[in-house]
């Protein structure tokens, strides 16, 4: 089994700052490197959506067109540890923030179903 472990999240005004991060670990998880991570979030009655992600190397990055200029994902393998940097937040940033480890080898980064393990989620709530 896999698991991930998300912290960092919290209450910041409109135009700050937080950074949140994705711990793996498991018996099963022998090489972070393999594999390409994504960040989700899920605001109260919406559905899940993509945020970021990153190849297994961190060579290749992807951000959704709401979160460009202003956000940034990396990682550190040697850490087993991916994180999300949010800059210029906005009120419609608050969400549940998730990190997912994707297990499929075909079809879309964008969709959750690629995507084996959740971490429990970290709550980013930006006031205006």
């Amino acid at each position: 089994q896999v698991q991930l472990v998300e912290s960092g999240g919290g209450l910041v005004q409109a135009g700050g700052s937080l950074s949140v991060s994705c711990a793996a670990s498991g018996r099963t998880f022998s090489t972070f490197s393999n594999y390409f991570m994504g960040w989700f979030r899920q605001a109260g009655g919406k559905e899940r959506e993509f945020v970021a992600g990153i190849s297994g190397s961190g060579g290749s990055t992807y951000l959704a067109d709401s979160v460009k200029g202003r956000f940034t994902i990396s990682r550190d393998n040697a850490k087993n540890t991916v994180y999300l940097q949010m800059n210029s937040l906005k009120p419609e940033d608050t969400a549940v923030y998730y990190c997912a480890v994707r297990t499929r080898a075909s079809g879309s980064y964008l969709l959750d179903h690629q995507y084996g393990y959740w971490g429990q989620g970290t709550q980013v709530t930006v006031s205006s």
